[in-house]
C-alpha cells in the first residue's frame, strides 16, 4: 500500500467510530440527524461521519432547506466548477426560511456564481505563477504557503482556490510531498511554513503529523501555521487526540477562518478552547462579503466574539475577483469604513488589519483610513478617531 494512503486511511473508514457526546444536541442537530436512518447522537459527535455524511446534491439539501428558484439554479448550474458540499453539523446552523441567513449565503449555490464579470480571474492571487513545485507557492522571500490538500469539509462559495479544490478524496502523493519538503529544506532563507489547501485538518491525525513533522525537522524553519476553517464548519475535527499531537511540536499556530457571529457555536467554543488549551494561539481570517459581513455593527461583533475563545482578530480580506463572486464582493471602500468604526472604538486587539491582495500575485497590500492630515518639515497633523486633529513636532 502507498504510504500515504496508510496515513489517511482512518479519515473515510467505514467503521463506527465510538465517541462520547461533548454537547448536547440542539432541536436543530436532533431534527437533522433523524435524517440518517440509524445515526445516533455519537456518530453525530463524529467527524469522519460528518466528512461522509456531507450534503452534496439539491435533493438532500430540500429536506431540511426551502429552497429558492436562485439557490436551485445555482446547484443545477455549477457541475463540477466548485461542488456543492456541507456538513451536517454546518447544515443545522442554515435558516431554513431566510435566504439572507449569512451561513446559508455562504454554503449554498447561487444563480450568480454563474455569471462571469471581465475582472474575474480563475487564479487571482497568482498563486501558480509562484510555484516553484507542486503544492507549494513562495511569493515572500521568508515563507511558504504548503497546498497539502485539496479537501475541505465545506466548500464556501467564495473560494479563492475553486480552481483545485472540490475532489473530496484526492492526497498529494508521497513523491509529491517529499519534492515540497526539498524544496524547502533547499532554500535556507525559508523560516515560516504556513500548511493550508483544501483545508489540512481533513486529514488524518497520522498524515497530518507526518506533514508537521516533516516541516519542523528543517533546521531553519521557525514558525509553522496551519490555515483551517474545520473548527468553524466541523469543529467535531478538533479532538483531544489531534490537539494533543500538535502540542508536540509547539510552537504551531492556527490561523481560523471565521465570517460573522452566528458562526461561533457551543461546539466552536469548545473547539477553541481546546486549541488554546494546548498552548496552540489563534489568529482569524476573516473575508469582507457582501450581505453577509459588510456593516460595521457585524463586524464589530464578529470580533469582539472571537476575543471571547482566544482568537486573535488578524486579518479582514477584500474579497478576491474569483470567477462568479461579483455578488459577493464589496467596494473597498466598505472595509476602510468598516476599520474606521473599529479603530478607537473599541479595545485594540480587537481590530485587525485590512489587506487586499492584490490580483495577480502583488501580495497582501493593507489599507486603512488615513490618519495624517498633513506633514511639513518637522511637523505633522494627525487625527485621531473621534476626528480631532493634533500636531506633532519632530525632534
Amino acid at each position: 500500500m502507498n504510504p500515504i494512503e496508510t496515513l489517511t486511511k482512518d479519515v473515510h473508514a467505514a467503521e463506527k467510530v465510538s465517541v462520547k457526546p461533548r454537547i448536547p444536541l440542539t432541536d436543530r442537530e436532533e431534527e437533522i440527524l433523524g435524517l440518517y436512518k440509524g445515526a445516533t447522537p455519537a456518530d453525530w459527535e463524529d467527524w469522519r461521519w460528518q466528512i461522509r455524511n456531507r450534503i452534496r446534491a439539491k435533493e438532500e439539501l430540500q429536506k431540511i432547506v426551502h429552497l429558492t428558484p436562485k439557490e436551485t439554479k445555482g446547484i443545477d448550474g455549477i457541475g463540477s466548477k466548485l461542488t456543492m458540499s456541507i456538513p451536517p453539523y454546518f447544515a443545522s446552523l442554515i435558516d431554513p426560511d431566510d435566504h439572507h441567513c449569512p451561513i446559508r449565503l455562504q454554503s449554498v449555490p447561487q444563480a450568480d456564481e454563474l455569471k462571469v464579470s471581465q475582472e474575474e480571474m480563475t487564479d487571482p492571487c497568482g498563486e501558480e505563477k509562484n510555484s516553484p513545485v507542486h503544492g507549494l507557492v513562495h511569493r515572500y522571500p521568508d515563507r511558504v504557503l504548503f497546498l497539502v490538500n485539496e479537501m475541505c469539509a465545506m466548500y464556501c462559495r467564495y473560494c479563492t482556490r475553486s480552481r483545485m479544490v472540490g475532489d473530496g478524496h484526492r492526497t498529494l502523493s508521497t513523491a509529491t510531498y517529499e519534492k515540497a519538503f526539498n524544496y524547502i529544506r533547499s532554500n535556507k532563507k525559508i523560516r515560516d511554513v504556513l500548511i493550508s489547501g483544501g483545508d489540512p485538518l481533513t486529514l488524518g491525525d497520522n498524515l497530518l503529523e507526518f506533514i508537521i513533522k516533516n516541516v519542523k525537522a528543517i533546521p531553519h524553519v521557525e514558525f509553522v501555521r496551519i490555515g483551517s476553517r474545520i473548527p468553524v464548519t466541523l469543529p467535531q475535527r478538533v479532538t483531544l487526540d489531534m490537539v494533543r499531537m500538535l502540542k508536540k511540536y509547539s510552537p504551531v499556530w492556527m490561523s481560523i477562518h471565521f465570517n460573522h457571529p452566528s458562526e461561533i457555536t457551543d461546539r466552536v467554543k469548545y473547539a477553541c478552547n481546546l486549541i488554546a488549551d494546548h498552548g496552540i494561539p489563534m489568529g482569524s481570517q476573516t473575508v469582507l462579503l457582501k450581505g453577509i459581513n459588510d456593516t460595521p455593527a457585524t463586524m464589530k461583533k464578529l470580533m469582539h466574539e472571537l476575543l471571547k475563545i482566544r482568537v486573535r482578530p488578524y486579518y479582514i480580506y477584500q474579497c478576491d475577483p474569483i470567477v462568479g463572486s461579483r455578488h459577493f464582493r464589496t467596494p473597498i471602500a466598505t472595509g476602510i469604513n468598516i476599520m474606521e468604526h473599529l479603530r478607537g472604538h473599541t479595545t485594540g486587539y480587537a481590530v485587525p488589519t485590512f489587506v487586499v491582495d492584490a490580483p495577480g500575485g502583488g501580495g497582501k497590500i493593507p489599507v486603512a483610513p488615513s490618519y495624517v492630515v498633513s506633514q511639513e518639515k518637522g511637523k505633522t497633523v494627525l487625527r485621531n478617531y473621534a476626528g480631532e486633529q493634533y500636531v506633532y513636532f519632530d525632534p
